[in-house]
């Protein structure tokens, strides 16, 4: 009898240790299978031939990866041909006591006009994120379609949706697009991790394929620093000397110069080189994107050397942010309106985001401004002989348009 009671409590204990087991192992496939979250792709390189991408995870020693094929068969996933690559990856301290890492990783050699399809993760069971594709600018692209919204600069999750629900209507009427522009003050709070995470999470179907442009607005770089605001974002570093890495930078999509300027800091050094950057530009057609305005609602008069630098070497148009109201100049040089063709348009898209401000007082420089009080964007299509600019409000109603036409 008693050795049938041992018998007995010996089969508890070894249940107890295979259950045990069991939970062990679903604990740590759980613990491994770390969900990649706020993912986003943006041009580092040449767009028809590499692509970056930047995500998060919830860890802090993660192995972090990026496998992709071509094609967008999620099946070219578990082929011969899919690459897998190392991302390089840093330990964000979010506060509170609590870490998320940061991971990029940038592929070159890619081939242009071609679908690509990848996902982000650790390599375990459930540690992938969903696939996702995108396309790379085809060679010799003669028209092309960009994005352009400023001032998400959300709060709450509420406040996230409504800069989300800018994104559908502006890609749902223009679904070609290549890319969007960001004119910076993306979230109130660089610091808020929590902002950062519905920022890209009310855009998570479109941001891992669409590239993403940002600008650093005085919400994103704040007494100088910036970092929270980077680590979101593989881009080019090859800015003035001095300046954040990845807050100026410039690039060619198409029949297009792109520069990036950073209105917060070193910005006299980003003047020189800025000149140099656009004396070795070869595109016809010039496209500058910053935060606060040289002519929006108001004048940031801390960069009007840019402005000589722009009538200087012709820029055609200057995408701006921070007043969060709509405004359009007359094209101007040397500080005054010139015929169509002759200056810089100053463009400020009012703000994608649940933030508005009272319109300001009409300037001389003015062709266009309101205050609508409605989420905005602007699509911009550029071809070899001209650049077209539409700007409309989250409900479809076209607002504002002008055409530019190549005469240089």
């Amino acid at each position: 009898m008693k050795g049938l009671i041992r018998d007995k409590w010996f089969l508890a204990a070894i249940c107890l240790l295979l259950l045990a087991g069991a939970v062990g192992i679903i604990w740590l496939e759980h613990i491994h299978a770390v969900q990649p979250k706020s993912l986003v792709t943006t041009f580092k390189g040449d767009p028809g031939t590499s692509r970056a991408f930047t995500w998060y995870t919830e860890d802090e020693n993660p192995t972090a990866l990026l496998q992709i094929a071509e094609g967008t068969d999620s099946s070219a996933l578990k082929g011969n041909d899919v690459i897998t690559y190392q991302a390089e990856s840093v330990v964000i301290d979010i506060g509170s006591g609590q870490s998320n890492s940061s991971h990029k990783v940038e592929v070159n050699g890619l081939t242009p006009g071609r679908s690509y399809i990848y996902r982000v993760g650790n390599g375990s069971k459930g540690g992938w994120s969903e696939a996702h594709t995108f396309t790379t600018e085809a060679a010799n692209t003669e028209e092309f379609t960009f994005i352009n919204v400023a001032d998400s600069q959300g709060v709450t999750r509420t406040d996230f949706e409504l800069w989300g629900k800018t994104l559908d209507a502006a890609l749902s009427k223009f679904p070609q697009t290549s890319f969007i522009v960001h004119n910076g003050d993306l979230t109130e709070s660089t610091e808020d991790e929590q902002a950062w995470n519905d920022f890209f999470a009310v855009a998570d179907k479109l941001m891992p394929s669409i590239p993403l442009m940002p600008v650093t607005g005085n919400h994103d770089q704040v007494d100088g620093d910036a970092a929270r605001y980077l680590a979101h974002f593989n881009l080019p570093d090859q800015g003035a000397e001095g300046s954040l890495p990845g807050t100026v930078y410039s690039y060619d999509y198409g029949e297009a110069h792109f520069v990036v300027l950073n209105t917060e800091s070193n910005i006299d050094e980003q003047t020189e080189w800025l000149r140099e950057d656009l004396r070795r530009n070869a595109k016809r057609w010039t496209i500058v994107a910053i935060h606060r305005p040289v002519y929006g609602g108001n004048r940031y008069k801390k960069i009007e050397a840019w402005a000589k630098v722009f009538d200087e070497y012709n820029v055609d148009l200057v995408l701006q942010g921070h007043n969060h109201e709509y405004s359009r100049s007359y094209p101007i040089r040397d500080g005054k309106i010139v015929g169509e063709g002759e200056g810089t348009i100053y463009v400020t898209t009012n703000a994608s985001g649940q933030k508005f401000n009272e319109k300001k007082q009409d300037q001389f420089y003015h062709a266009v401004h309101f205050q609508n009080y409605k989420q905005m964007y602007a699509a911009i299509t550029v071809t070899k002989s001209t650049l077209t600019y539409e700007a409309y409000d989250i409900a479809g109603q076209r607002l504002d348009d002008f055409e530019l036409r190549y005469s240089k």
